[in-house]
């Protein structure tokens, strides 16, 4: 199942990048921005979960985002929290991007049919919650 699922992700994430990389923006990035617009601040700790992204990984491209203007990070009432929000750099940079992401949905969408996509969507939101539920020991 793992390697499945992970040959999948790898597919769809070149696929989605292709589409993405006119505008110097990663899937990932671009999925960062998309949490922060709907989210608004968040803890750095929370994006992570929101996102199922380690914190090593999410830290590494929030640096990224942060030097190109794309998020803000300010401390929070704890010294060790980072709070996290959308910048108009970011909202534009998603505003951009998002005509490209939903070409892409659409398509997939299109060549899967519309149950499929729904039925796959669903399946994977519940294999990430038992996953993280169980705290990766099944």
């Amino acid at each position: 199942m793992c390697g499945s699922l992970r040959r999948t992700s790898r597919a769809l994430t070149q696929l989605y990048e292709a589409a993405l990389r006119p505008l110097g923006l990663h899937a990932t990035q671009f999925t960062v921005l998309q949490v922060l617009s709907l989210a608004g601040e968040v803890p750095q700790g929370q994006l992570g979960e929101m996102l199922a992204m380690d914190s090593t990984s999410l830290t590494r491209t929030l640096a990224i985002m942060g030097r190109r203007g794309w998020i803000t990070a300010r401390r929070g009432k704890d010294r060790r929290e980072r709070r996290l929000s959308l910048a108009s750099g970011g909202a534009t940079k998603l505003k951009s991007a998002l005509p490209l992401w939903e070409k892409v949905q659409s398509r997939l969408r299109r060549q899967l049919g519309a149950q499929a996509w729904k039925n796959l969507l669903q399946l994977t939101q519940q294999v990430t919650r038992v996953v993280k539920t169980q705290g990766g020991s099944l």
